[in-house]
């Protein structure tokens, strides 16, 4: 943990990035080769701009990165535990919601502009994984769709342990009515990591489809997001 205890510090040289070559620093990498050639602590470098005395940001996004466990567990963290750490704050705590907010509604945006069917869209698949990934407790939410397949709006409706979530289909079924939905799609996380679809995922999947047919409301997909990872019962011919 890096509360209260001082960061180790490095040879002058190392501690200045301008000393470094220029496709190593983080910022001219990126414009050289592209986001995706960062690394974790190179990204986050970017974000924080600046170190602290004694330890330069790239070495300070290493220690972060290494305090709270990963990238995810930084965004999701609670505002009290993000700005307890050497280096960050209220300011850096806000900007990171700030963007995090942003690449929430940038992707929804293309999901709502998106052409093709949303069973396969790719574009879905981002804008549910940016929803989900980093929640720690299970959640299950619906995209309610009109007759076009086009979104009309985005819920979490239930939350649960890490273990399940208890999930209702009278809420669902009211909820689709009151958007004048034609179609869903299901989704939820698994905190765990594992993209596969359980015995209860099964059984709720089915009783939703059972439900919500009472009300001609389709249900097109059920997705499961489980970190970057996606899991799909239309892929895996799980709806009737």
């Amino acid at each position: 943990m890096l509360k209260g205890t001082a960061l180790k510090k490095l040879p002058l040289k190392s501690s200045v990035l301008k000393d470094w070559p220029e496709l190593e620093r983080p910022r001219e990498k990126l414009v050289h080769l592209g986001s995706a050639s960062l690394s974790d602590a190179e990204l986050l470098a970017i974000f924080l701009r600046t170190g602290v005395k004694g330890c330069h940001v790239v070495d300070l996004a290493r220690q972060l990165l290494t305090s709270f466990g990963s990238l995810g567990a930084i965004f999701s963290a609670s505002q009290e535990d993000f700005c307890s750490r050497h280096g960050l704050g209220t300011a850096k705590y806000v900007q990171l919601q700030a963007c995090l907010e942003m690449s929430k509604r940038y992707l929804a945006e293309k999901m709502k502009q998106s052409d093709c069917a949303l069973t396969s869209s790719q574009a879905t698949r981002n804008y549910l994984i940016s929803e989900l990934r980093f929640e720690s407790r299970e959640i299950f939410a619906v995209l309610f769709l009109d007759n076009q397949h086009q979104v009309l709006t985005f819920e979490r409706l239930f939350f649960g342990t890490l273990d399940a979530a208890a999930v209702y289909p009278r809420v669902i079924v009211e909820q689709a009515l009151k958007h004048h939905a034609a179609a869903v799609i299901l989704t939820h996380n698994h905190p765990s990591g594992v993209a596969e679809a359980s015995l209860a995922d099964k059984q709720i999947t089915n009783k939703l489809i059972q439900a919500l047919q009472l009300i001609d409301v389709r249900v097109l997909d059920h997705i499961i997001v489980a970190g970057n990872q996606c899991y799909s019962f239309a892929e895996h011919d799980e709806i009737p």
